[in-house]
């Protein structure tokens, strides 16, 4: 049951960051409120402390989508339904766009933002590994300002980021990615549809001539927070591919995730699963790459 609130409705963004300075904390943002309205309906304990509502999903300056020389400018209202439908997004940055078509339902979809999804920082957060790999960084409003920071300098632990209570974040950057970039994301869920991960992957990789000049790996669910795997990139970057190469570097993520996590319960299925998820999303993109084979 969802307890009695004070809703606001924000006119503007100028009107929303006057509000988040009076309030002074008191008020909770609600962009598609697919997170917020059920964590409420559930008696989440997160959500236990919110009172005042503060309505922004009406504002048009977070809905717009700017291609500049260097990058694309996603507004943090986007809905992922909107995101999906955009062919500029879809042909700049299809690994956002391919995780984006797994969240949920299609009326979630509807509902649900981009912004909302970075800043709720869930662990099973499906656009976050895509957005890392894109080196994605969040740019962050108040009365005193904007500035921009990278994604992964701004998720700081599970459900938790480094947003003020006096800010918002209005868009996300994404610089732009050469053509000679191929990369694929992978989910894994409890069933096929409306499904929440309990692992999801993403691949990058740029190479010549067989030798990978660039790699990126980012995963999501099987860490407090979404990260990338810098020292399994390093590992990769200026080698030949191989098979011996990929079953390595598959090998290194099920070190660093119970570095990361310690070991659980649930460790003696996941990292053999995440292990064998990363090799076959490795295999899969190197096929797609000219001339690169796996052997």
């Amino acid at each position: 049951m969802i307890p009695d609130l004070e809703y606001i409705r924000a006119i503007d963004l100028n009107d929303t960051l006057k509000i988040l300075d009076v309030k002074n904390g008191k008020v909770k943002v609600l962009a598609g409120g697919t997170d917020i309205i059920t964590g409420l309906q559930q008696g989440f304990s997160r959500f236990a402390k919110i009172y005042k509502l503060l309505d922004i999903a009406q504002l048009n300056e977070l809905k717009s989508i700017s291609i500049n020389e260097d990058s694309f400018e996603i507004g943090a209202g986007l809905t992922f339904s909107e995101i999906i439908a955009n062919n500029n997004i879809a042909t700049a940055y299809p690994l956002l766009v391919k995780a984006a078509s797994t969240i949920g339902s299609v009326q979630i979809r509807n509902r649900a933002t981009i912004g909302g999804n970075i800043i709720n920082n869930a662990p099973c957060a499906d656009s976050l590994s895509p957005l890392l790999v894109y080196d994605a960084s969040v740019r962050i409003q108040s009365n005193k300002g904007a500035k921009e920071v990278l994604l992964k300098d701004f998720l700081s632990e599970a459900y938790r980021t480094n947003l003020e209570q006096n800010e918002i974040v209005t868009h996300i950057i994404l610089p732009k990615i050469l053509k000679t970039y191929i990369g694929d994301f992978y989910k894994l869920g409890r069933r096929r549809g409306v499904a929440i991960s309990r692992l999801s992957l993403t691949v990058l990789i740029k190479c010549e001539k067989q030798i990978i000049e660039d790699l990126r790996i980012a995963g999501g669910a099987v860490t407090p927070v979404a990260m990338r795997f810098t020292n399994i990139e390093e590992m990769g970057i200026g080698k030949k591919v191989s098979n011996k190469l990929l079953i390595s570097l598959s090998q290194e993520i099920g070190r660093k995730v119970l570095k990361v996590t310690g070991l659980r319960w649930s460790s003696a299925y996941k990292l053999p699963v995440v292990q064998q998820s990363l090799y076959q999303l490795l295999v899969n993109v190197c096929k797609k790459l000219n001339g690169t084979n796996v052997a």
